[in-house]
């Protein structure tokens, strides 16, 4: 991954990280030690599916750049699909407490959407890749058009 995207990637997975460790202290307050453990499960399961997800997008856009839209919008639908399949799966665990992991699952999700909307509008990405001055290429720089 180019120093962009693992600077995008790491601005949102720490404070995902972050929100996580504190959904895994309110639940463990709030619903024991299983309720703990549901949040740490949900933090480490959006971290990894949207890591995965930014990965595969930003994959797609070196590649097939004219589908990058197209994908990026499939790609969140998907995901979001993904963890409410992930939710239901879990619905009725004796591991740990569905309702904080379900809770958790929603603010960590939220905080990566949030955490990378900020990063995308920080980082300084071209729109278009400047040509290269006169002196890079070897040439002369010469004037063109009219001189008066």
């Amino acid at each position: 991954m180019p120093s962009n995207d693992v600077r995008i990637l790491i601005q949102a997975a720490v404070p995902t990280a972050a929100v996580g460790a504190v959904a895994a202290v309110v639940s463990g307050v709030v619903a024991g030690g299983k309720g703990a453990i549901g949040a740490g499960v949900a933090a480490v399961v959006v971290i990894l599916f949207m890591g995965i997800g930014l990965y595969v997008l930003q994959r797609t856009a070196k590649s097939l750049p004219h589908l990058f839209q197209a994908m990026g919008l499939m790609l969140y639908a998907a995901q979001i699909l993904l963890l409410f399949i992930f939710m239901a799966a879990f619905k009725n665990t004796t591991l740990f407490n569905p309702r904080a992991f379900a809770v958790s699952l929603l603010v960590c999700t939220l905080a990566w959407i949030a955490a990378q909307a900020r990063a995308h509008m920080k980082s300084k990405i071209l729109y278009v890749e400047p040509e290269p001055s006169a002196s890079v290429k070897g040439e002369q720089s010469h004037k063109s058009g009219h001189s008066s």
